[in-house]
């Protein structure tokens, strides 16, 4: 990527991370070290040339690094992208009212919703385990000692069990769609939805409804 040659933060910043792919890399390694193969597989798509040039490059600019097992990780600077991708998918959020069917899905991408509308501390919230099913691999999520915490794999004692099309569940964890409406688009909820309302940030979502946005994109 040629360089904005602009004396300003922000295109610093993209002349680093604002290549195409570079920034579902970070995405990728954010959510755990992973090896090549590991990269290739969570980035469906990608050309395996344009992978290895973007990484090279990456690791060149100090964002990325090669552990002892030989897998890609984030450098202390790079972790520090977490914060403006956190805020970047937030602001994304509104577009993921539907889901189109040449789009693909992985369960792990939930990690980034969960983090806008369900993050922060708050000693006060009860715990509570749910189990989210919106693929082949199940996923969980853990309000414990305040937090909420993600991680891949089923639970072994959920209270409650979200089952249905990456969309659907999407629209239960954020309290967009009610149960009823989400039974009738395939989704199976096992357990008691209400404590999720009481364990969402009230100012998670901000802008435009995605119904909305894509109109203005058609035009």
């Amino acid at each position: 990527m040629r360089s904005y040659g602009q004396y300003c933060a922000l295109a610093k910043a993209l002349d680093i991370v604002g290549d195409r792919w570079t920034l579902l890399i970070a995405r990728e390694l954010l959510l755990r070290p992973c090896r090549y193969s590991d990269l290739q597989a969570g980035l469906p798509g990608i050309p395996t040339n344009l992978l290895a040039g973007r990484l090279r490059q990456l690791e060149e600019d100090g964002v990325v690094a090669v552990d002892e097992r030989s897998r890609y990780a984030l450098t202390p600077w790079g972790e520090q992208l977490a914060e403006p991708l956190q805020a970047l998918a937030r602001w994304g959020a509104p577009l993921m009212d539907e889901m189109e069917d040449s789009e693909t899905f992985r369960s792990e991408w939930l990690d980034f919703p969960v983090a806008f509308i369900f993050g922060g501390t708050d000693p006060d919230r009860p715990p509570l385990t749910v189990e989210i099913r919106a693929d082949e691999s199940p996923v969980t999520m853990e309000l414990a000692r305040g937090e909420v915490h993600f991680r891949p794999g089923a639970a072994l004692s959920p209270d409650l069990v979200l089952t249905g099309p990456p969309a659907v569940v999407v629209g239960l964890l954020s309290g967009r769609l009610d149960q009823k409406h989400a039974e009738d688009l395939g989704a199976s909820v096992l357990g008691d939805l209400r404590p999720l309302s009481g364990l969402r940030r009230p100012d998670w979502l901000s802008g435009p409804e995605a119904s909305e946005r894509r109109t203005r994109m058609k035009r």
